[in-house]
């Protein structure tokens, strides 16, 4: 049996918050243009993007759910407090479901809300937590956690731009203070100053989840000579199609079947809605797609 699988996500074509622009294609033709490029699965984008309950079967049509993401704010107990409500709600959505095997089931992808100061100058460039904070933060990612586990998931934190987790020394600090597992993304890490192969690696006995995407460290340079932010720096191509960045995508693939790895591969290339066509984004993703195949992923 084959012990990892290929998904894509709906932030590569645009689609972050419910709030956003309606992207230029339903949800129904973005599931069928992922489907029809290869790919055996899909992350749930926002909570509720890809319906629930029935509707959500319904909708995958053949597709298993990889996981979805679930931000909270640790750096706040008041405000985490008040988020455990969205993360059940998301609970919810996974348990709706299709059946998958055990390390295919989808997996809670935690994160943290961002911080202004480095969603602003994103990629390690702004403070992060103090060291004081760092015991209450991980505490609470732990209860996420547990919370998780209670109803029979396996959440995976990923650490981000422009979030407390950002940097390769952020994520050590996380992994030592809590039992949680991680999902490694490649352009996160390398925009935050990390070596995606030598995280691999590393951290192989933590690593939950993985998100496959490139990042141009050139485009990420200039975003913060213009003072622009995570946002815009996803806007002008920080992460690109996969070989037009500098992620060494081989050594990944490479180093993901060193390990053993087991579970969901997504590919995700983040844009903002309405900076590439219906057509660029779906011929982004089936090329992806079929870098991967030639890799033998």
């Amino acid at each position: 049996m084959r012990l990892t699988s290929v998904a894509n996500a709906p932030v590569s074509f645009g689609v972050f918050e419910l709030s956003d622009a309606p992207p230029p294609l339903t949800a129904d033709e973005m599931v069928r243009a992922i489907a029809d490029a290869g790919y055996e699965g899909i992350d749930s984008g926002p909570i509720g993007y890809l319906g629930t309950g029935d509707d959500l079967a319904k909708r995958l049509d053949g597709l298993l759910l990889a996981g979805g993401w679930v931000d909270l704010r640790y750096s706040d107990p008041d405000a985490f407090q008040s988020g455990l409500a969205g993360l059940d709600a998301a609970l919810d959505v996974f348990a709706a479901a299709p059946a998958a095997p055990a390390h295919l089931a989808p997996r809670p992808t935690l994160a943290c809300s961002g911080t202004p100061a480095r969603f602003a100058r994103p990629g390690g460039n702004a403070p992060g937590l103090e060291p004081s904070e760092w015991a209450g933060y991980a505490a609470r990612v732990q209860q996420a956690v547990d919370r998780c586990r209670e109803r029979g998931f396996e959440p995976a934190f990923h650490h981000h731009l422009g979030t407390y987790v950002e940097t390769p020394e952020d994520v050590e600090r996380l992994l030592e203070l809590t039992d949680v597992q991680l999902c490694l993304d490649t352009g996160h890490l390398l925009l935050a100053g990390g070596d995606p192969v030598t995280a691999l690696r590393d951290w192989s006995s933590r690593v939950g989840h993985v998100h496959i995407k490139d990042g141009d460290r050139q485009i990420l340079a200039q975003a913060l000579a213009d003072g622009v932010d995570l946002r815009e720096l996803m806007g002008r191509g920080g992460f690109a199609p996969l070989g037009e960045g500098e992620l060494d995508l081989p050594g990944v693939v490479r180093t993901l079947d060193e390990i053993g790895y087991q579970g969901w591969v997504i590919i995700e290339q983040d844009t903002l809605p309405g900076r590439r066509t219906v057509a660029q984004n779906i011929a982004d993703q089936a090329e992806n797609r079929e870098k991967l195949r030639e890799l033998g992923l």
